[in-house]
């Protein structure tokens, strides 16, 4: 007995050690902003048209993009979408890919993280939904977006700051591309208990609350964030739609084309665009 409680002990203890190492380090883990992929101002985005604003926040200033709607998709104010990047994103690597929104006359907001790119501030789940919540109060007082359909869109960590900000701002509709139900939920993966998780993101919690369409979006094969967050997202809310793809987390959508028009059909569906 005394040989195995030795053993007890040094499993405890072990971890315990393991346990206060992600609390100390989970929001690098979480936000691996030194691990994005290219520095800010590298990519080439001069052929689009983008109203850049900077806000202030207690974290400091944060950039965010605008692109609204092309030309002679719209007339008075439009919809418009606030969307949140996975964590080794940023603003910068979107507008290509975001723009179809604009050709449905529909106007994106981009809204950098703190501490991403040139904006200020370190980011924590408090911090980010400060940044967001200061840029959709500035998005819904432009005279060229309609402040009643404002739509979230989130992807990976970005679900979280979408559905974190839904529960402080109102909102027309939610996207949630390859997300998780909580920061927690994925803890408990790895065997960390929920207790020592200072950035829950409590995703399910928000989508069971929330009355309003929401579409989920993900892959049938992510390694990342597993399928079955996205079945348990569109369980837990009221009214969903789930799209599933045959993709991992970061090959998500595999076929661009189909994409944009599932997006359009759920968008008209809401009500948010007429039909193509």
């Amino acid at each position: 007995m005394h040989g195995l409680a030795k053993i007890t002990t040094w499993i405890l203890i072990g971890y315990g050690l393991y346990a206060c190492f992600f609390f100390f380090m989970a929001r690098q883990i979480i936000f691996p902003r030194g691990q994005v992929g290219y520095p800010p101002g590298s990519i080439d985005n001069s052929s689009l048209r983008v109203d850049k604003v900077w806000l202030s926040t207690a974290a400091g200033k944060i950039e965010t993009w605008f692109l609204p709607p092309a030309a002679g998709q719209t007339s008075g104010p439009a919809p418009a979408v606030i969307f949140a990047h996975g964590n080794a994103e940023l603003i910068d690597f979107t507008p290509v890919e975001l723009e179809p929104f604009t050709k449905l006359g529909i106007g994106v907001l981009l809204v950098e993280y703190p501490g991403y790119g040139r904006s200020e501030g370190r980011p924590s789940q408090e911090s980010i939904t400060a940044a967001f919540t200061a840029a959709y109060d500035m998005l819904v007082a432009r005279k060229d977006v309609d402040p009643n359909k404002i739509i979230l869109y989130g992807r990976s960590l970005g679900g979280g700051a979408a559905c974190a900000l839904a529960a402080a701002r109102p909102a027309a509709a939610i996207i949630l591309a390859s997300s998780f139900t909580s920061i927690k939920s994925m803890a408990a993966r790895y065997l960390i208990p929920g207790f020592l998780v200072r950035d829950p993101f409590d995703n399910l919690k928000v989508v069971h609350q929330y009355a309003g369409p929401i579409l989920i979006i993900h892959g049938k094969y992510d390694d990342i964030i597993p399928y079955r967050h996205g079945k348990a997202l569109y369980k837990a809310a009221k009214n969903a739609k789930l799209l599933t793809y045959d993709c991992g987390h970061n090959d998500c959508p595999p076929d661009p084309v189909r994409f944009w028009q599932d997006i359009s059909a759920f968008l008209h569906e809401s009500g948010l665009k007429k039909p193509l």
